[in-house]
């Protein structure tokens, strides 16, 4: 199980900083944590571009992606919030981590 972070910043026109306990600093883009959220219907969606390419994806705002909230769950997870509405994603450490190291291969 990973650490809970030693800071956050959400800069909400840009995305998500995180200093980890051992030192490493990760920037998180706006738009990557909306399109990679672990909530049920971004899992959904993800599964079928995967499976069909062609698939039409949700109509998205001409306004750029914000985060407009952030709020800690328990001490394991950060649950955010986007101008488009989208709030149901809860991001643990451990997966922030993982899509860390998924970006950066």
């Amino acid at each position: 199980m990973t650490l809970p972070p030693k800071h956050l910043d959400v800069q909400q026109d840009e995305g998500l900083h995180i200093e980890w306990t051992n030192g490493d600093h990760v920037f998180y883009p706006t738009e990557l944590l909306r399109k990679m959220s672990p909530s049920a219907d971004a899992k959904t969606t993800r599964e079928e571009l995967d499976t069909n390419p062609l698939a039409i994806l949700p109509k998205s705002s001409s306004e750029p992606l914000k985060i407009t909230d952030a709020s800690l769950v328990g001490n394991y997870a950060v649950r955010l919030t986007f101008s488009d509405g989208h709030s149901t994603g809860i991001y643990s450490w451990d997966y922030l981590r993982n899509l860390q190291t998924n970006t950066n291969e």
